[in-house]
């Protein structure tokens, strides 16, 4: 019996398939309403000069990791406030008053163990989108989950007192935009340092403000109970010249 083998079957061709368009990428959806000028986000800041905003990323698109990269890109350590890259302003004796408060500040927070300290460069998702670097801060150690400090270089949480040292390049606009900030996110206490009049003037709300001359006295009220500093030795202690350099000067003269 002679066996006829059939040929082997071929799968038919596909059909042709026709290349697929590129994803077109949708632009992110608009920051801001889109009537606004300029004008209307440097007023949403809180009257901001416009040097101390940064056009790159683009208004209102900003994000955390901008604010990182800013100090290694441009040199500059900046906050993010609604979506916008904004420059802090610090001169020098400005951060000079800032770095002897937060020394102050450290001794009394390590002897009753209340928590950290924080200067100039410590940046804080405040609320969502909104990161905040004051100049000084404090953060209990009940703001921190199982009491130990997070990872990420700008954590969520919001410091329990919040200093600003006041300098010229700062807008009434501004502070009040910061103080809305501030007390929306949960901290307790706001003391806005004068170190041009020697003064602070101790927030506890948006509206309920007093102010601390350089004859007075602050104290931690509720947030730090038992924390008193005399403005005028503290003022005192921030030297202007070297010692001596008065007495010295006064000789030649």
């Amino acid at each position: 019996m002679t066996t006829v083998q059939e040929p082997p079957s071929v799968a038919p061709e596909a059909p042709p398939v026709s290349p697929q368009p590129s994803p077109v990428a949708q632009p992110p959806a608009a920051a801001f309403p889109a009537e606004w000028t300029v004008a209307d986000v440097l007023e949403q800041l809180g009257g901001v000069p416009l040097h101390r905003v940064r056009a790159v990323p683009p208004l209102g698109m900003a994000t955390e990791n901008d604010v990182l990269e800013a100090k290694s890109r441009i040199g500059r350590i900046c906050e993010l406030v609604d979506g916008v890259l904004v420059e802090k302003t610090m001169g020098y004796y400005e951060s000079l008053v800032a770095a002897l408060l937060i020394r102050v500040l450290v001794d009394f927070v390590e002897k009753h163990r209340l928590g950290i300290v924080l200067g100039e460069g410590g940046t804080l998702k405040v609320l969502p989108g909104q990161v905040r670097i004051p100049d000084v801060c404090f953060i209990a150690w009940g703001r921190f989950a199982d009491g130990r400090l997070p990872a990420e270089p700008i954590p969520a949480v919001a410091p329990d007192l919040a200093v600003e040292v006041l300098s010229a390049g700062n807008t009434p606009g501004e502070m009040q935009r910061k103080l809305r900030d501030y007390f929306q996110a949960g901290v307790r206490l706001v003391w806005y340092l004068d170190p041009k009049v020697r003064s602070v003037q101790v927030y506890t709300a948006p509206d309920q403000v007093a102010v601390v001359d350089q004859q007075g006295t602050l104290d931690g009220g509720d947030v730090l109970p038992g924390f008193r500093l005399g403005l005028a030795e503290f003022f005192a202690r921030v030297q202007t010249s070297a010692p001596g350099a008065d007495k010295e000067a006064e000789k030649e003269t």
